[in-house]
């Protein structure tokens, strides 16, 4: 049999594996080969504060709001109108207690040419039978004008009325107030004869009476046969002071004026 020969390669292959296997030189690192482990160091940066800055405010200014301004009316030098009543008087005055100059018929064409201030009537143009200025007052509700009456120009107080050659005005004149504030007048008496009356409604006085009521002035001409007359209204608020005056009254024409020292409210 052929076992000795199987048996030592057996034997030799044993001993080969078992043999110390021969040790391998070390070589040496380069510092660039060492791996350094560095630890990471972390600085804690605070995060940026926003400061909340308030908006300035806008301060609210109301728009000024534009008042209309009254239009005022042109300046016409006349209107036309056309008598409404069946007789319209026309007067030495701008109120119904002057004394009568003439009458106007139904449809008549009156010419105007001036107003009183704060009141109705109206300046009709109009000349005597010798072709002489002989203008005198209606009061417009009794006229159909073609026009606006306030663009006429505002002549009276301002006219004359006409002197009386007898008679003179009072002196003086006196005013107050009484606990309800209506404004007492008195003045001078001034005896006129009968024979000087123009008829039996004719006034021996005339007061004329600028007041203010609701923040408006009102024109008013008040008659009397006494030295003394009341008020019943006149209130502040109206831009021009209340103020009035005092004639006598004759068939002829008027004395005075004397002005009243007005009490303002």
């Amino acid at each position: 049999m052929k076992i000795a020969p199987f048996i030592s390669v057996v034997c030799f292959l044993t001993v080969a594996a078992c043999a110390p296997q021969p040790q391998r030189p070390s070589v040496p690192l380069s510092p660039m080969d060492t791996a350094t482990l560095v630890s990471a160091t972390f600085t804690a940066v605070p995060s940026p504060t926003f400061t909340v800055t308030p908006s300035p405010t806008r301060a609210f200014t109301p728009t000024a709001t534009d008042t209309p301004t009254p239009t005022a009316l042109p300046t016409v030098e006349s209107l036309s109108a056309t008598v409404n009543a069946d007789k319209l008087s026309c007067r030495y005055g701008p109120g119904a207690e002057y004394l009568y100059l003439i009458a106007f018929n139904r449809t008549a064409k009156l010419k105007l040419i001036g107003r009183a201030d704060a009141n109705n009537w109206v300046l009709v143009s109009n000349t005597d039978s010798q072709n002489r200025s002989a203008n005198c007052w209606v009061n417009k509700k009794f006229i159909d004008v073609q026009g606006d009456t306030l663009a006429l120009s505002v002549v009276y107080p301002g006219l004359a009325l006409p002197v009386s050659p007898y008679y003179p005005g009072p002196k003086w004149a006196s005013a107050k107030r009484d606990e309800n504030g209506k404004v007492v007048i008195s003045w001078e008496p001034v005896p006129i004869s009968p024979g000087k009356y123009e008829d039996e409604n004719m006034h021996q006085y005339i007061v004329e009476v600028w007041r203010c009521e609701a923040g408006r002035t009102i024109f008013e001409t008040l008659g009397s046969n006494e030295p003394f007359i009341t008020i019943g209204v006149d209130e502040a608020g109206c831009v021009a002071p209340s103020w009035g005056r005092v004639f006598v009254q004759e068939k002829h024409g008027y004395g005075g004026p004397v002005e009243i020292p007005w009490p303002q409210p």
